[in-house]
């Protein structure tokens, strides 16, 4: 339109030489004065006009909007696919352990206290000091910088492995500490975000965890009144993925090698997952069974070279817990068998957090020396393992070529005595299962 206007005026220099000759035949007269005072007016009249015509012409400069570059950035840099990274989250200020315990203790889909619920608050305020006081000693809960770091160099890889739905763009979304689940909604909404992934960042299925995560999420969008805003799909689990596996290997490998070499062969290789309650498990919960299958594809993978057992941490309360617990391996199984070295590998965990960096490295390291075990150590947590990376930018690709609203038929199968109606859902899915 700027175009049009400008190039639509004639030459100045037309209309002049025009006008003076019309002027030179009315007027018929040889005095130059008269003439060049003539022909001075209708130079200032050019002028004055010529003026007139393009302060118009920047006036509609000035009203008409057009695209600027940073405009037409913004556009491009919008992201096209959100990946939402899923996970229970942690204090990062360790001041805030109160509100991140309140918060677990009141999801009855992890801690069932029937109808005493309500007391959620007061038990998390009974711990909350203990706690606070382990997370100031590790330097608060590093589950948030791990999960941003992860989320965005999985995107960057992304990008590449599937340039048709990209760009990407990660979010993390945690169950009880910040950025919540609401908090991360607003920011896909702000972002324009139309297609959105749920990728849980526990690999293992467990209604207590991924299964938590995703009634929060449904149940959410219902009350920000955000359902129709998205075409969801869901990662449910990833436990057998191949180069998942191969990260953890990875893992064992970089843990082995921090043990003197003539005792490598004989370290008893400790996977530790985080427990659950034994009547979780009655119900149907396929969280156990995953975690199994899990330490035998490390395994595997690794040649068998090394004894291995499984066991379970993080046991809360009096009822009973899977077993053995992490504890007993060390206190009561290693030594009856003759170990003097252990490896303690984490396992269903994607970082660092309390249960790696306190509970086995401090409590459990402590409880190994008491017990007579002279070489204690603990693998390395898949951080900024590159192929856990590989990995998860895998499986993202992975599902968006497939298309299906959930990645596995597992998800399909509700526990025992289920009747939550957001449980084993998929808000406004992309496609039909």
């Amino acid at each position: 339109m700027q175009r049009g206007l400008l190039h639509s005026a004639k030459p100045w220099g037309m209309y002049l030489t025009r006008t003076k000759r019309l002027l030179s035949r009315r007027l018929r007269t040889p005095n130059t004065r008269v003439l060049g005072l003539k022909t001075g007016l209708i130079e200032s009249f050019g002028h004055a006009h010529r003026a007139e015509t393009i302060s118009h012409t920047r006036t509609i400069h000035e009203q008409v909007s057009y695209p600027t570059d940073a405009k037409a950035q913004e556009q491009s840099q919008r992201p096209k696919t959100a990946v939402v990274m899923l996970n229970m989250g942690g204090p990062t200020d360790p001041k805030d352990t109160k509100a991140f315990l309140t918060r677990l203790f009141s999801d009855n889909m992890i801690i069932n206290l029937g109808r005493f619920q309500f007391l959620a608050p007061y038990i998390a305020g009974l711990r909350a000091n203990k706690v606070q006081r382990q997370y100031e000693e590790i330097g608060g809960s590093p589950i948030r910088k791990w999960t941003e770091y992860q989320g965005k160099k999985m995107c960057e890889r992304l990008d590449k492995l599937s340039p048709n739905t990209a760009p990407h763009k990660a979010y993390v979304m945690f169950r009880y500490a910040d950025p919540l689940t609401n908090e991360a909604l607003e920011s896909m909404k702000q972002d324009g975000v139309e297609r959105a992934v749920a990728f849980s960042q526990y690999p293992m299925y467990s209604c207590t965890t991924t299964g938590s995560s995703l009634v929060e999420l449904w149940k959410s969008l219902d009350e920000m009144k955000l359902r129709d805003k998205f075409k969801w799909s869901v990662i449910d689990r990833w436990n057998d993925h191949p180069t998942y596996i191969s990260a953890l290997a990875q893992r064992v490998r970089l843990g082995l090698a921090q043990i003197e070499e003539s005792l490598r062969d004989q370290t008893l290789i400790v996977f530790s997952a985080h427990s659950l309650p034994q009547m979780v498990v009655a119900r149907g919960d396929q969280y156990q069974q995953e975690v199994c299958h899990t330490v035998q594809l490390v395994m595997r993978e690794l040649q068998y070279k090394n004894r291995y057992i499984l066991s379970w941490q993080s046991k809360v309360g009096y009822l009973p817990w899977l077993e053995p617990s992490t504890a007993a391996v060390i206190e009561h199984i290693a030594p009856q068998n003759g170990v003097k070295s252990i490896l303690v590998v984490p396992v269903a965990f994607t970082s660092d957090h309390i249960e790696t960096l306190y509970e086995i490295d401090i409590e459990y390291k402590e409880l190994a020396h008491k017990s007579g075990i002279e070489h204690f150590k603990r693998a390395p947590s898949l951080n900024d393992e590159p192929l856990l990376i590989e990995a998860q930018a895998q499986i993202v690709a992975q599902h968006l070529s497939a298309g299906r609203a959930w990645a596995s038929r597992q998800y399909e199968i509700k526990c025992q005595g289920c009747t939550n109606p957001y449980c084993r859902t998929v808000a406004n899915p992309v496609s039909k299962p």
